[in-house]
């Protein structure tokens, strides 16, 4: 009786642990791991199997967006002996709401589905099937049995920033978009407050793809960029295409510095690869599946469940490759340029950088970059100085910071 009472203790805690959130981030969001518990009398017994279904916007070999999940798909199945787990790729928006039903049909509890243009079959599918889980990645709706989730970039594209305002001589820096949704706005925009902060006079030129993966639009896009006396690549686009173009007009002696996406590219890029975004999307599925094994996510309770992971939850890192959040080749460079910062006082920029990483991956971060004062292209006022912008206005952004040149089409 003691052991029961003591684990029924553990469990509350456990659960309320959970369901805690942190500061910027809204009440919705669950961001504290909780490993599957044992069960008490009178509390329901974890089922023996769960089947997880994923379905992939791309294929699992573009080295990006698809490829990443499917590495966090593979790393859930192999530590959890209870899990077995299938994956569609290449799933058209069109034809997604068919292998909803497919997953169902062969038997899955949970359903992933991992592209923006997923979200309202996910839904409807939520609706149809009541009795099983739904969790859709970067979306904004929600229901009693479909949870959203995303791992946020912005942070490390405002890292990368800083290094690529420090490097850039020409002062004209790129950027290759897939599409002008608001997850790559604001990471758009991230990036730019970083390249100004260390270079105020540069400029940033954006070219859209209206595409997740297609490399040779990439390609060409990249190349224009440089035509027009861009030095330094940043992009959204899933191949390592952008950082094998800066690796080319780099070993013919002109100098472009690239910045990964996704998945670590330092192979594709060693004397033009400088860092980059990298994600675990696997800490976010292995949180997701002991919740909803221990019974703390069930077909009742998942429309107040967003996750949106940061530095300070593991759910993405700096670097062009694991443990490699700056490529050694480019540290002093960033050494040599000195900034002055209002708190910090005159600070080399690669200092600068591990400063802000260790500022933002604090339980309390004490810094984000999107702090006003903060002026649209139009000069419009969007952040009052000292004013955060929060969840709801990142994630509906639709307006491009100042010094960024180019406008944002209608999404296609």
């Amino acid at each position: 009786m003691e052991w029961t009472k003591c684990a029924a203790v553990a469990i509350i805690v456990a659960i309320i642990t959970g369901l805690a959130v942190y500061y910027s981030v809204p009440p919705r969001i669950v961001e504290v791991k909780v490993t599957p518990t044992p069960t008490i009398a009178g509390a329901p017994t974890p089922p023996k199997k769960i089947k997880a279904g994923f379905i992939y916007v791309g294929p699992i070999g573009d080295y990006g967006w698809t490829h990443a999940h499917d590495v966090g798909r593979k790393y859930v199945e192999k530590l959890f002996p209870w899990l077995e787990t299938i994956y569609a790729e290449s799933v058209s928006e069109a034809d997604v709401e068919r292998f909803l039903d497919r997953m169902v049909q062969e038997g899955c509890d949970v359903v992933f589905t991992t592209s923006f243009g997923f979200m309202d079959a996910t839904i409807a599918a939520g609706e149809k099937y009541p009795d099983k889980l739904f969790f859709h990645c970067s979306g904004y709706k929600r229901s009693k049995n479909v949870g959203t989730y995303f791992a946020e970039f912005y942070q490390l594209y405002y890292l990368n920033g800083l290094m690529a305002g420090a490097l850039t001589k020409t002062g004209k820096v790129g950027y290759v978009a897939a599409h002008p949704i608001p997850e790559v706005v604001r990471h758009i925009n991230a990036f730019a407050i970083g390249v100004k902060e260390v270079r105020p006079d540069a400029k940033i030129y954006v070219r859209w793809l209206f595409s997740w993966y297609d490399p040779a639009k990439a390609r060409e896009a990249a190349e224009t960029l440089i035509a027009e006396g861009v030095d330094v690549l940043a992009f959204t686009e899933d191949s390592p295409t952008v950082v094998e173009v800066g690796e080319e007009y780099t070993k013919k002696n002109h100098t472009v510095y690239t910045f990964a996406h996704y998945s670590p590219m330092l192979k594709f890029g060693k004397s033009s690869c400088v860092s980059g975004q990298l994600v675990h999307w696997e800490r976010i599925y292995e949180d997701i599946m002991a919740k909803i094994y221990s019974g703390v996510y069930n077909t009742t309770n998942l429309e107040n469940v967003d996750y949106w992971w940061m530095l300070r939850q593991g759910a993405v890192e700096l670097g062009c490759d694991f443990g490699v959040p700056i490529n050694e080749k480019f540290i002093p460079l960033l050494k040599e340029k000195k900034v002055k910062d209002p708190v910090l006082g005159e600070i080399n920029v690669y200092d600068l950088v591990n400063v802000r990483l260790k500022q933002m991956k604090e339980d309390v971060p004490t810094f984000d970059p999107f702090t006003g004062p903060i002026y649209d292209q139009e000069g419009v006022l969007r952040a009052k100085p000292g004013e955060r912008l929060g969840h709801d206005e990142l994630w509906t952004m639709n307006w491009f910071v100042q010094g960024i040149v180019g406008k944002i089409p209608a999404a296609t």
